[in-house]
C-alpha cells in the first residue's frame, strides 16, 4: 500500500461540479464546489457526491485489461449479490455471526482435504485479509516454535532468528523479516534459474533457521518452486547434522491451480516436513480482493499461545489474525465458489486459464521479437523479454506504448544477479478470454512495426519506468 502525504498547501481550485448535478444550477461551482483536501464545510446531495467520485474513477485503469495484478477482476452476479448482503458483518465477530464462522470453517476443512494433510479434521487454520497476512502469521508461528525449541539461549547474541527464502519472493516476506526481527536469508538468481534452488537453501541453514519459504508460484514469472526437492535437501541436511528445519509453502496461487491441473506433483501436507501453506482466495481461488487461507498441518504446528479464544455458540472458537475488523463477504463469497465449482468445476476453469496462457505465449513467441523465459504451463503467467537482436526498443517501451490501448503489462528488471534482466510478464485469471488475448496480440502485432523503427531504446531510467505489481 502506498503511503500518501497530506499537501500542506491550500487548495489551488476546489473540485468541479457540474451544473446539471442536483438541480440545474449555473452558480453551482460557487456554492457547492467542494475542497480537495480538507472535510467540505457541508454537506453535499448523495447524488452530486456519488457522481463526483465516479467522474474521478473514470481514469482508473481497466481491471479486465489489467495483466499485472493477481487478484480476480470477474465473479458472477450471484456472488456479488451474497457479498453484499454480508458487507456489514464483522468476520470477526464469531459470536454474533456463527454462521458466517461456520462457513470460514467449512472453508478451512475443505482446503485441508484438498491439500491432503495427514488428519483433515485436525488441521487448522483461518481466513485472513489476503497472502500478505497469512504469511506474516505462517512466519510467527515459525519463529514461535523456534524460540520454543531454543529457550535455553534466545534471547542472546548468538542466536539472532533467521528465515531461508528464495530472493524472488513476494515483498510481504521481507516485511515479516523486518517487522518481526528475523534475518532474511535469501537464494540469489543464477544463470536461467530464476527461483530459489534447494541445496544452496539447505546450505543456508543453521540452528537459527526458524524455517524455508518455498513458493509455489513465483511472481516474476510464474514457475513453480521445486518443494519436494527443497524438502529433501532438508532431509539430508537433518541426516548430516540433526537441524530439524520446517517448510512453508507459499501457495498464493499455485495453491489454488496445482491441486486441479497437476495432481501428482507433491508439493503440499504430503511432504512431512511441510508444516504449513497459504494461498489467496482473491487470486486463484477466484474471489474479489480481501480474503486469504493459512493452514497448519495440525496443533503441533501452530503454537497454542498464539491462538485467541472466543465464545462461539457456547462453546470454544480459536482465532489467529492480525486484523480485527474486516467484512465477512469475502469469506462467504469464498464458500460460494466452493460450493459453485466443486473439483471438477475448478479444474475446468484453471484448465481454461492456463489453454489461454499457454495459446498467448505461443503467438507472442511466433511474432519473433521476443524471447520466453516461461510458457504459462505451471501458473496461466508467462514471463518474455526482447530477442537479443531487437535493439531499437525494450520491454519499458512495449509497456508503455500498450498503455495506450489500455493494457496494463508491468515491465521490471529481475532482482540479483540477474539484475540485467528485464521482462513482460502477463496474467492470465478467469474472465480472461481467448478473444481478449487474441485482441492483445493483435494490438502488440500492430506495434512493432514503429518500435521497430525506433533510433534506440526511449527508456531514460528504468527504475522509474518499472511497474512490477504483486
Amino acid at each position: 500500500m502506498a503511503l500518501h502525504k497530506g499537501t500542506g498547501k491550500p487548495d489551488e481550485r476546489p473540485m468541479s461540479v457540474n451544473p446539471f448535478f442536483g438541480e440545474a444550477n449555473p452558480v453551482v461551482e460557487m456554492t457547492e464546489a467542494p475542497p480537495k483536501h480538507r472535510l467540505p464545510d457541508g454537506p453535499l446531495p448523495p447524488t452530486t457526491a456519488s457522481q463526483l467520485v465516479h467522474d474521478e474513477l473514470m481514469l482508473d485503469g481497466n481491471a479486465r485489461l489489467n495483466l499485472a495484478t493477481f487478484v480476480t477482476t470477474w465473479m458472477e452476479p450471484q456472488a456479488g449479490l451474497l457479498m453484499a448482503e454480508c458487507r456489514d458483518k464483522n468476520m470477526i465477530d464469531k459470536d454474533e455471526y456463527p454462521r458466517t464462522a461456520e462457513l470460514e470453517r467449512r472453508c478451512v476443512a475443505m482446503l485441508a482435504d484438498l491439500w491432503h494433510a495427514p488428519d483433515p479434521a485436525a488441521a487448522v487454520g483461518c481466513s485472513t485479509t489476503g497472502s500478505s497476512e497469512a504469511c506474516m502469521l505462517a512466519g510467527m508461528a515459525l519463529k514461535r516454535r523456534w524460540m520454543r525449541r531454543n529457550a535455553d539461549r534466545y534471547p542472546s547474541a548468538d542466536a539472532r532468528p533467521n528465515l531461508v527464502m528464495g530472493v524472488n519472493v513476494q515483498v510481504c516476506w521481507e516485511k515479516f523479516c523486518n517487522f518481526w526481527e528475523v534475518e532474511a536469508r535469501l537464494v540469489p538468481m543464477e544463470g536461467d534459474r530464476y527461483h530459489l534452488d534447494p541445496r544452496a537453501a539447505a546450505e543456508l541453514c543453521d540452528e537459527n533457521t526458524i524455517g524455508v519459504v518455498g513458493i509455489l508460484g513465483s511472481t516474476f514469472d510464474g514457475s513453480y518452486e521445486p518443494i519436494a526437492d527443497l524438502c529433501a535437501a532438508l532431509d539430508d541436511l537433518q541426516a548430516r547434522t540433526g537441524l530439524d528445519v520446517p517448510v512453508h509453502v507459499d501457495g498464493a496461487s499455485g495453491a489454488m491451480v496445482a491441486p486441479f491441473l497437476d495432481e501428482d506433483l507433491v508439493w503440499d501436507f504430503r511432504l512431512p516436513r511441510v508444516a504449513s501453506i497459504n494461498t489467496s482466495g482473491h487470486k486463484y481461488g477466484l474471489v474479489y480482493p480481501g480474503v486469504g487461507w493459512a493452514l497448519w498441518r495440525d496443533k503441533e504446528a501452530l503454537p497454542e499461545e498464539l491462538v485467541f479464544r472466543v465464545n462461539y455458540l457456547g462453546g470454544d472458537m480459536p482465532t489467529f489474525a492480525l486484523n480485527f475488523s474486516r467484512p465477512g463477504a469475502q469469506v462467504v463469497a469464498q464458500y460460494y465458489t466452493f460450493l459453485r465449482l466443486g473439483r471438477e468445476g475448478f479444474r475446468a476453469v484453471q484448465q481454461a486459464t492456463r489453454d489461454v496462457a499457454r495459446q498467448m505465449a505461443d503467438r507472442i513467441e511466433a511474432l519473433g521479437d521476443f524471447r520466453l523465459l516461461t510458457r504459462g504451463d505451471e501458473l496461466p503467467v508467462f514471463a518474455f523479454t526482447t530477442a537479443e537482436d531487437v535493439t531499437a526498443y525494450d520491454v519499458f517501451d512495449v509497456s508503455r506504448r500498450l498503455r495506450e490501448s489500455g493494457w496494463l503489462v508491468p515491465a521490471y528488471t529481475f532482482p540479483p544477479n540477474r539484475e540485467d534482466l528485464a521482462v513482460l510478464r502477463v496474467v492470465c485469471r478467469n474472465g480472461f478470454s481467448a478473444d481478449l488475448a487474441e485482441m492483445f496480440v493483435e494490438d502488440l502485432g500492430r506495434l512493432l512495426p514503429e518500435l521497430r523503427r525506433q533510433p534506440h531504446p526511449l527508456t531514460r531510467n528504468k527504475d522509474a519506468a518499472t511497474g512490477f505489481h504483486h
